[in-house]
């Protein structure tokens, strides 16, 4: 008997490049014995749905878009109860998680991938009530419509260039917070923060620190303090443009949970994705919460 396929993509993920390999991928699936259901998306919210209503009978369900489309998806997964293997074709513009798993930037050899590869135990995140694949960050761009151009959700790349740019330190928002993990408090003006499971945030890879593991139970959190002065200033972008983040005006340390509070609603982002505004944010690690095909 066939295996049962759920097939999930967004036809304008990349500039709508899944548009001429669309049947080249069908072919690698039908070819493994795949009986496939082909699930395109039509706005925000269509890939979680489908992933919450899907049926027990699937055996896979593959993915294609960008991070926030794997983010819909997993996210529909949590929400339904029960977990079914993922895999995961990279069709956005930044792939930060594809890149994070090796999976290949050729499409139909990432479709040969999921037919020919492994399951890999992931963590994921909870957010509050919601969930995230491998970043959760507020501070500067998270406010930004995440129904922007693509390059807007290079989050780190566009945050050095606007860094370089200004002119004055008051045109810097900051987020006043109390940040709780394993016992330890600090409290602190941000300008930006990332708690991640990634070896790359934006295309930067490696920002997140050395011995990443995906696997461990543990986030690596980088959080970017106000600048005092113009050095600092300086500090902050020379350190973004080279991809060298454990500096004094920032704090980086890794932990399974944590707790991020503030007097006024802050902003987040989860995985490129408008996350909302919240005071309090508790987030933990749901190690090995996802079970994703790699080579």
């Amino acid at each position: 008997m066939d295996k049962k396929m759920l097939f999930i993509y967004n036809p304008k993920a990349g500039k709508a490049k899944i548009r001429n390999k669309l049947a080249d991928i069908l072919d690698v699936f039908a070819r493994a014995n795949y009986e496939i259901t082909v699930f395109p998306t039509g706005a925000r919210g269509d890939a979680k749905k489908a992933m919450e209503c899907r049926s027990r009978d699937y055996d896979l369900v593959v993915c294609s878009g960008g991070d926030g489309t794997l983010d819909e998806v997993v996210t529909g997964m949590f929400e339904s109860g029960f977990k079914t293997p993922i895999g995961y074709i990279p069709a956005g513009s930044t792939n930060d998680f594809g890149g994070s798993l090796s999976l290949s930037k050729n499409m139909v050899k990432a479709a040969e991938t999921i037919v020919g590869g492994r399951t890999f135990a992931c963590d994921i995140g909870s957010f509050n009530e919601d969930v995230f694949v491998y970043i959760a960050a507020f501070g500067l761009f998270t406010e930004v419509s995440y129904e922007t151009a693509q390059d807007a959700k290079n989050l780190l790349g566009h945050m050095a260039y606007l860094l370089e740019g200004m002119k004055r330190l008051s045109s810097i928002k900051s987020f006043p917070m109390r940040v709780s993990y394993e016992g330890r408090v600090i409290a602190d003006d941000f300008i930006f923060g990332m708690i991640t499971n990634s070896f790359s945030v934006g295309g930067f890879k490696n920002i997140t620190g050395k011995n990443v593991l995906l696997d461990d139970g543990m986030f690596e959190v980088t959080l970017i303090k106000r600048p005092k002065n113009p050095i600092e200033l300086n500090n902050i972008m020379v350190s973004l443009l080279n991809h060298d983040i454990d500096t004094d005006v920032m704090y980086c340390f890794r932990t399974a949970e944590l707790t991020l509070e503030s007097l006024e609603s802050v902003a987040w982002t989860l995985d490129g994705e408008n996350g909302g505004s919240h005071k309090s944010v508790h987030i933990e690690n749901i190690c090995k919460g996802m079970d994703i095909i790699v080579k």
